[in-house]
C-alpha cells in the first residue's frame, strides 16, 4: 500500500474516532444529575417555564435523537448555546481558544529550548555528573504535580520574590491601550503598538508556561538522552570524529539530527496532550483560556459547552498526532516504508 494510502486510512480512523468521543461524551453529558433548563432559569422560574425551555433545547426528546440534532448542527458550525454565557458555544471557543493556545505554545517552546540541550548534555555525560543531576530534575518534574508546582512558583516568585505577576494575561493599567485582532496578547500588544504591554504579557505568561512545561522537559530530556546514546556509538559518528569534524558539529549536525525521531514524536504528543493538561494551570493563574472555561461549564451542568470544548481538544488532538505521522514520514523515509509494509 502507497503512503497516501495509509494516510487516507489514518484519516478514516481519526474520523470514527471523532464519532465515537462524541457519543461518549454527548451521552454523558446528557445524564449527569441537574437539570439544565432549569439551571439556566434559575429556582425562581416555575415548573412551566423549566418544561418549555426543555422543550426548546430539545432535552423532551430521546438521548439518540437529540445526538442527532445536535451532530445536523454540528456539521454546519452550531455547537448549540452556552446556558452560562447565552453565547453560541462556537462564539466562546473562538474567543477563548487563543489564551490557551498562547499559553501552550509558549510552554512547548520551553519544552524544546530547555528539554533537548539538557539531554543532549546528560548523553555527552553519560553516567557523570551532569547526567545524574538530569535523571533527579526529570524525576522531580514528572512525579510532582503540575498544580503543586504552579502554587510554588505563585508563592517563590510571586509572594516572596515579588518578580512576576501571578494571576490573569495583562495588568488591568493596560487593558485599554490594546486591540484584540488575533486573540494572542503577545501578538495584539504588538499590532497595537503598545511595547510596555507586550512586556507585561511575557511577564504573566512565564510562570503557568513553566509549571506547564516541567513535565514535558523531563520527559523530552530523557528521550533525547537515550536516542543520542543509541546513535553516538554507530559507526559512521566514529567516522566522523575520525576525520576530524569538530565536535560541536558531530553532535547538533550528525548525532542529535539522526537521534531526533523519537524526540519528535513524543513532542507532538506533548503538544496535543497540554490541551487537556492546563485545565488546572489556568485555574490556579486564573488564566482566562478555553480549560477555564471548559472547568467553569462542568461545574454549571452547561452541557453544550462541555461537549464543545471536550470535542474541540478531541479534534486537536487526533490532528496533531496525523501531522506528527506525516512530519515523521517526511523526516524518515524508513519510517515511511514500515509504515506501507505495514498495511
Amino acid at each position: 500500500m502507497k503512503y497516501w494510502q495509509y494516510l487516507v486510512r489514518r484519516l478514516a480512523g481519526i474520523l470514527v474516532s471523532l464519532v465515537g468521543l462524541s457519543i461518549i461524551i454527548f451521552t454523558t453529558s446528557r445524564v449527569l444529575p441537574g437539570n439544565p433548563a432549569r439551571m439556566a432559569l434559575g429556582a425562581l422560574a416555575s415548573e412551566e417555564q423549566v418544561q418549555a425551555l426543555a422543550a426548546e433545547m430539545g432535552l423532551n426528546k430521546p438521548i439518540p435523537l437529540q445526538y442527532l440534532d445536535y451532530m445536523r448542527g454540528l456539521l454546519v458550525g452550531d455547537l448549540g448555546t452556552s446556558l452560562e454565557t447565552k453565547r453560541a458555544v462556537s462564539t466562546d471557543i473562538v474567543y477563548y481558544l487563543p489564551a490557551t493556545l498562547e499559553l501552550i505554545t509558549v510552554s512547548m517552546f520551553l519544552t524544546v529550548v530547555i528539554g533537548i540541550p539538557l539531554g543532549v548534555v546528560a548523553a555527552q555525560n553519560k553516567d557523570g555528573l551532569a547526567d545524574n543531576a538530569t535523571r533527579l530534575v526529570a524525576f522531580f518534574s514528572v512525579s510532582v504535580p503540575g498544580f503543586f508546582i504552579a502554587i510554588m512558583f505563585q508563592l517563590i516568585f510571586g509572594y516572596l520574590l515579588e518578580w512576576l505577576p501571578i494571576t490573569g494575561r495583562l495588568g488591568s493599567e493596560f487593558g485599554s491601550g490594546v486591540s484584540r485582532f488575533t486573540g494572542f496578547l503577545l501578538v495584539d500588544t504588538l499590532l497595537s503598538g503598545n511595547l510596555a504591554a507586550h512586556v507585561d504579557a511575557w511577564a504573566h505568561i512565564i510562570l503557568p508556561a513553566l509549571a506547564l512545561s516541567l513535565a514535558g522537559i523531563g520527559q523530552v530530556m530523557r528521550i533525547t538522552r537515550s536516542s543520542m546514546i543509541d546513535v553516538k556509538d554507530q559507526d559512521y559518528v566514529e567516522a566522523e570524529r575520525g576525520f576530524g569534524l569538530p565536535s560541536w558539529l558531530v553532535t547538533y549536525k550528525y548525532t542529535l539530527k539522526n537521534a531526533f525521531i523519537p524526540t519528535l514524536t513524543i513532542l507532538g504528543l506533548l503538544y496535543a496532550s497540554l490541551l487537556g493538561n492546563a485545565f488546572l494551570i489556568e485555574l490556579v493563574y486564573s488564566w482566562p483560556g478555553l480549560a477555564s472555561y471548559g472547568v467553569t461549564a462542568v461545574l454549571n451542568n452547561d452541557f453544550n459547552a462541555v461537549v464543545g470544548v471536550t470535542m474541540t481538544i478531541g479534534v486537536a488532538f487526533v490532528s496533531i498526532n496525523f501531522l506528527v505521522d506525516v512530519l515523521l514520514g517526511r523526516v524518515d523515509p524508513r519510517i515511511r516504508l514500515a509504515m506501507e509494509e505495514a498495511t
